[in-house]
């Protein structure tokens, strides 16, 4: 298999920018040299950054395809992720959270003067047990060994779920009435709960028909029962729309279909569920945040309909889709998780594969540095890999040496600061970027 190679940019089109230049030059090799850990990835979440969870109980995060290592974790057993903070669960069932804390969404518990942003992970306060987390932008859930469901940060909407009015909880509450539940998911002002028995519950904004339980009520912040729904298995909530799979391999959608983009054309907001058409033996869903959706079949194949602007739908196109289309080049699919306007989908052999607005691709690139098949080491010249020439105001030319391998080189990939900038042919030597690149 021929190989990707990356030339990484950092900062440039100004002619005071060139030390710059030379530094990534300098660079280069050991931005693709960097020893990769063998361990394949076991789940992964479309977050702002999105995260990956290896099999070694690290945790890694990525703008572009060029992942970290997120530091001070270790044996963690699951992730979450939201356009504004990030959850792990480490194996003694304790959570970790970082990120944006203006909802006190961290859990952090005491004091007045808390940060409104945590770079490290902290402890969310007075939660064991716990089994599954999910993260929305300004709230987030879990789910303990026991059945029951836990809370904290925004209130505004009643999305907490203990019937409290209050603005934001500073740590984890219980959301009342709610047991023996299997899944969890959490959208911008609600969120949604499977019990074992089959059945849907939701609490908090109901502007666009979220709860899926008519237009009888604006707000609850207590759990209701989603109408019309049994025998369900997975569950996935949007910002302000909600998917659920049922045991024949249905999948059925309620909430905002922003003007018809989620759904059948149409303006209307659906109130109470309604089967997606052209869709069967799905097992898995997956709620972009705005306007996307994806579906895992049973075959591992993907499936994607809504809002394509960015390529998130991984068809090739940016044509808005419904019915579903088939994501193009994925085959052995075990998970898959959307973002605002990306996708990510984590195949059965480790690798992981994305799409849409983070990548600026319309169809799955796989992600370099996470699972097995992360490419080794090129062999790079000595000296000045990356020169630059004929700078002006809003253009430069860039210069290399070709690096070499015994699979030979497929194709170049330029980025600026872990954001994908452009694709070149492996037989490429040169190449002038434009102002559109700043």
């Amino acid at each position: 298999m021929r190989r990707r190679f990356m030339l990484l940019v950092c900062g440039f089109l100004l002619v005071t920018l060139l030390l710059p230049f030379q530094a990534a030059a300098a660079e280069v090799g050991s931005t693709v040299t960097g020893e990769s850990s063998k361990s394949g990835v076991t789940m992964v979440e479309a977050g702002g950054p999105s995260i990956a969870l290896k099999e070694d109980g690290t945790v890694w995060t990525w703008v572009g395809v060029a992942p970290v290592q997120v530091q001070g974790l270790s044996s963690v057993s699951a992730v979450a992720a939201s356009d504004q903070n990030y959850l792990v669960i480490k194996s003694d069932g304790t959570v970790w959270a970082w990120g944006d804390n203006i909802e006190r969404q961290l859990g952090e518990c005491e004091g007045t003067e808390l940060d409104y942003y945590r770079s490290t992970p902290v402890q969310v306060c007075n939660l064991s047990s716990v089994v599954a987390v999910t993260s929305a932008r300004y709230h987030n859930l879990a789910l303990k060994s026991d059945g029951t469901v836990w809370a904290w940060g925004d209130n505004s909407k009643g999305q907490l779920g203990d019937g409290g009015s209050y603005d934001y909880s500073l740590g984890p509450v219980q959301v009342q009435g709610l047991s023996s539940v299997v899944a969890i998911a959490a959208g911008d002002d609600h969120s949604l709960a499977l019990k074992s028995d089959g059945t849907v519950w939701a609490w908090g904004l109901n502007n666009y028909g979220q709860l899926g339980i008519g237009r009888t009520t604006s707000t609850s912040s207590t759990p209701v029962q989603v109408q019309g729904l049994s025998s369900m298995v997975a569950i996935a909530a949007g910002n302000d729309h909600n998917l659920a799979v049922k045991s024949d391999g249905t999948v059925w959608q309620w909430g905002m279909t922003y003007n018809g983009e989620l759904f059948n054309g149409g303006s209307g907001d659906l109130y109470t569920p309604v089967q997606v058409q052209g869709l069967s033996s799905v097992s898995a869903v997956a709620a972009g945040g705005r306007s996307h959706n994806l579906a895992l079949k049973s075959d591992g194949t993907v499936w994607a309909w809504g809002d394509n602007d960015y390529g998130q739908l991984g068809d090739g196109t940016t044509t808005r889709r419904y019915p579903p289309v088939q994501v193009q080049g994925l085959g052995s699919v075990a998970t898959i998780a959307a973002g605002t306007s990306h996708s990510l989908a984590l195949k059965s052999d480790g690798t992981v594969w994305a799409w849409g607005y983070r990548n600026k691709s319309h169809t799955p690139l796989q992600v370099q540095g996470l699972g097995e098949s992360s490419p080794e080491a090129p062999e790079w010249p000595t000296g000045d890999v990356l020169t630059v020439t004929d700078v002006t105001y809003n253009s430069v030319q860039l210069n290399w040496h070709p690096a070499t391998d015994e699979t030979g080189v497929d194709k170049y990939l330029v980025y600026q600061d872990n954001t994908l900038l452009d694709t070149l042919n492996g037989d490429q030597r040169t190449a002038e970027l434009a102002s559109g690149y700043r």
